[in-house]
Order: C-alpha cells, then sequence, then structure tokens
C-alpha cells in the first residue's frame, strides 16, 4: 500500500496580551521612539500582535496548540509517535523544545526534535514529517511552530519591533491511504545571512554579540517576493497541478504587500488568501499554522480544499506545501 500523509486536525494558541499598533506607539514612546499606526499598517498592514506574559515559553503555547489540534484530530497524546517543533525562540538552548513539550503532554518514548528555519520553519517541519509518515517511520505526529519573539526584540528599532508577535500553531499529520500532502519544495542560501538574524550567542555564561533581532527590510522583500512564486510553481509542477487547482493560499504572514504580490504572480484573487497578519503580527514558524488554524475554525478552509502554504525566513530559508485537506 503506497503511504500519504494528511493533515486530520489543527490547532493554535495566542498569549492573552494583545497589543494595538495604539498600545505599541505608546510603548515606544517612553522609550523615545517614534512610529504610529499609519506607518504600520501602510508598510506592513499589521494592527495588533500577541506577546506572551514573563514565565511563558514557547513551550507553553506549543502545548495549547496541540492538545486543541488534537482534540480536533480525534486522537489521545498516547497515539503520537512523532512531535517536530519549528521555533526559533526555544526554551533553552538544549534540550529541545520537542522534548519539553513531549513531557508537558504527557507523552513518551517517540522521537522528538527541533527544526529551525526561522519564518520558513513549519514548512520545513512538515516536509519532514511527510517524509517519515510516507516511509512507515511515523504514523501520527504533531508538527508545531511555536515562537515568543518578543523576548528577541530591540524596542529602539521601530522597524522591527512592530513587526513581530507570539504565537503557536500545531497540527496533527496522520498515514493516510488517500493523499493529503501532494508536494513539498524547500530550500536555502546561508549567503544571505546577514539580511536577518541574531548575531548573538552564548558562551563562558554569557551573552556575546547582538542577542536581539536585525533586518534589512529591503533586501528581506526584495529577495522573498521572487523565491515564493518560485517554490510555489515549484509544488504546483511536482503535484502535475496550476494555480487554478488553488482553493485557498496560506502564506506565511510576514507583510500585507509581499501576500499581495505573491497572489497576484499567481494570479489569486485576494478572497483566497488566508490573512491573519493584522491581528497576529509576524509570528515566523507560528505563523502558517497559526493562519491555517485560524481559518479552519472559522469555516474559510474545508475539509477537501487544496491549500498552497509556503513561507521564506532567516538564513534565507523559503519553501512549500502544496495538500488537499
Amino acid at each position: 500500500m503506497t503511504r500519504f500523509a494528511r493533515i486530520t486536525g489543527t490547532g493554535s494558541s495566542l498569549p492573552p496580551q494583545r497589543l494595538s499598533n495604539a498600545d505599541m506607539v505608546e510603548l515606544l514612546a517612553r522609550r523615545g521612539v517614534e512610529t504610529s499606526d499609519q506607518w504600520i499598517v501602510e508598510r506592513t498592514g499589521i494592527r495588533a500582535r500577541h506577546f506572551a506574559a514573563e514565565g511563558v515559553f514557547a513551550s507553553d503555547l506549543a502545548a495549547d496548540a496541540c492538545r486543541r489540534a488534537m482534540s480536533a484530530a480525534g486522537v489521545a497524546s498516547g497515539d503520537i509517535d512523532l512531535i517536530i517543533v519549528a521555533t526559533s525562540t526555544p526554551d533553552m538552548v538544549f534540550p529541545s523544545t520537542a522534548a519539553i513539550l513531549q513531557h508537558k503532554l504527557g507523552i513518551a518514548g517517540c522521537p522528538v526534535f527541533d527544526v529551525q528555519a526561522v519564518c520558513s520553519g513549519f514548512i520545513y517541519a512538515l516536509t519532514v514529517a511527510d517524509a517519515l509518515i510516507r516511509t512507515g517511520s511515523a504514523h501520527k505526529a504533531l508538527v508545531v511552530g511555536a515562537e515568543v519573539f518578543s523576548r528577541i526584540l530591540d524596542f529602539n528599532d521601530r522597524t522591527t519591533c512592530v513587526l513581530f508577535g507570539d504565537g503557536a500553531g500545531a497540527v496533527v499529520l496522520e498515514a493516510s491511504e488517500t493523499p493529503g500532502i501532494l508536494s513539498t519544495d524547500i530550500h536555502a542560501d546561508g549567503k544571505h545571512t546577514g539580511i536577518l538574524c541574531v548575531p548573538g550567542h552564548v558562551s563562558g555564561g554569557s551573552v556575546l554579540g547582538d542577542p536581539l533581532l536585525k533586518m534589512d527590510g529591503q533586501a528581506v522583500f526584495k529577495l522573498a517576493v521572487g523565491v515564493l512564486e518560485d517554490t510555489a510553481r515549484a509544488v504546483l509542477d511536482k503535484a502535475g497541478k496550476t494555480a487554478a487547482d488553488i482553493d485557498w493560499l496560506v502564506p506565511h504572514q510576514a507583510n500585507i504587500r509581499i501576500m499581495q504580490s505573491t497572489a497576484r504572480k499567481l494570479k489569486l484573487s485576494m478572497d483566497k488568501v488566508v490573512v491573519t497578519v493584522d491581528e497576529h503580527g509576524n509570528t515566523s514558524a507560528a505563523s502558517i499554522p497559526l493562519a491555517l488554524d485560524h481559518a479552519v475554525r472559522g469555516g474559510q478552509v474545508k475539509k477537501g480544499d487544496t491549500l498552497l502554504l509556503e513561507g521564506v525566513g532567516g538564513g534565507f530559508t523559503w519553501g512549500a506545501v502544496l495538500l488537499d485537506l
């Protein structure tokens, strides 16, 4: 029997603290940094984001999202035999956030690990889980994106700190006799490391270098719009599909202008694009599964729909997944 991997449940989690653009304007003003709601909305489409409280970690948000995804899929913790967490803001240097999450979910024995591809992390994690299920190495997997980016933001830099938020999204991916994930496509090019990074590291009990996020926004935008079109067309070609077959585009929620550009190049109406960036900001590896869960629970995306998921992230990394829900 040919094995496929299919998403059977989705879940997400957002910290209770919601900061509107007005809240961010006030917060930054206290630091002597000027910005405005109009400036943020015109450049990004973001109107609000959520920040985790002190003591709340990526694994906490991930656990909440996973429980919701497992409930939606009708599976118990004991059924899970693989956990992959995509995160750039892990709880610790080690062990993996996936291991910490495994314990919080009351699971033991199955393989768990983190994937670090920044905003493309969930696409990478889904690609790996799909491969492991297809080969019979796993049967029911939790694939999670979880971030607390508020911990690595420079609140003296208005060009970056207003963009990001915290959250988690998860899916249950199960072995199936019918196709779910149709094709995947992932890439990276390390020569672009410097345009989006956190250039600090731990050594000798101290953080050396700069532990806060740095981004060349124009360079990221220019690179993103090109590679997103390329990877979208690649997964469509691999599956023998065209853009006309897409019911919903679920892109990484970084910037509304990048999302509009991708839709335009694929000749898709924005009515077919899942948009949550206005309320969640950029939640990095969490953004795609968070947006997917929002669309599923809101009734936009329905069982049987064909979805194109895609993202770009620091590294520079990028990729896409085409699937039937």
